[in-house]
């Protein structure tokens, strides 16, 4: 049975020409096309995780940084470890995206844990060479992820078949839900899990909340807390683009996904600042 959906979610995804009569627009098209084709995507995560190379050997020579807010205590001596997201950051999601915009869908958790079962995702550039020269370093690559424990099996495989390294004896795959006290999106508590053991080197996400876990405020309120930590943008935080979506798309509508689409539209429309 299990093959029988996993294949449909397949052929979906596929299946491109079919909804081409009946597509309606979608806010998502660009964004998507954009990460599906653009060198400028490419060039750009590329360029980030290069910078991350660099600032992991800055990081390695510096006994007192950390990137981890919940770090505490005597880390020096600790051994270093590095956090992932997954989605946009180390997998390439944008066929599920795709699938969204041609059927004219919304994001729902059971077509996305079905795409995770899949095992189709990409490897966002740069990720599998980063993580390879971090675990050559000696670093532990750690994957947190907003993925919910479920599909744990198929997201390890899908890192399995690029090579990511994967922790050998440890669990380097943290997701949501997979412990009691991880049931929610907010990582602040599985980024303490790891710095309790390891010294925190870098930080590397597509959205706010791979960094922060008040990133579900308004647009004031989150660049106040970007401003906050503007020393650590690019040394040791790491942010890719992600257009596609994020808590930055839905902070004009307050986060809160009961509005309809037309609604969620129109507050965005609101808070662009126009010429005059």
């Amino acid at each position: 049975m299990r093959r029988v959906i996993l294949g449909g979610v397949v052929a979906l995804l596929v299946a491109s020409p079919a909804f081409a009569a009946d597509m309606k627009p979608d806010d998502n098209l660009n964004a998507t096309y954009w990460t599906q084709n653009s060198v400028e995507f490419k060039a750009n995560a590329l360029g980030a995780y290069r910078l991350a190379e660099l600032r992991l050997d800055e990081a390695l020579a510096d006994k007192s940084w950390t990137a981890a807010t919940e770090q505490s205590g005597s880390y020096q001596d600790l051994p270093p470890a590095v956090i992932l997201d997954l989605d946009e950051t180390v997998l390439d999601n944008s066929p599920y995206q795709a699938w969204l915009v041609k059927a004219g869908e919304r994001f729902n958790p059971k077509t996305w844990d079905q795409f995770c079962d899949a095992v189709v995702s990409g490897a966002v550039p740069g990720a599998l060479e980063f993580t390879k020269y971090a675990a050559s370093k000696g670093v532990k690559v750690f994957y947190v992820s907003n993925r919910t424990g479920n599909v744990e099996e198929s997201t390890r495989k899908n890192l399995e078949k690029f090579g990511f390294p994967m922790g050998d004896n440890v669990d380097t795959v943290l997701l949501k839900k997979e412990k009691e006290e991880w049931a929610s999106s907010k990582k602040g508590v599985r980024r303490a899990y790891v710095a309790k053991d390891y010294r925190v080197l870098l930080l590397i996400g597509d959205n706010f909340g791979d960094f922060v876990d008040d990133y579900k405020g308004s647009p004031k309120e989150r660049y106040a807390l970007y401003e906050k930590n503007m020393d650590k943008w690019g040394k040791s935080w790491i942010m890719l683009s992600n257009p596609q979506y994020g808590s930055w798309e839905s902070a004009p509508f307050g986060h809160d996904y009961k509005h309809s689409v037309e609604e969620q539209r129109q507050m965005k429309v609101d808070a662009l600042t126009g010429w005059k």
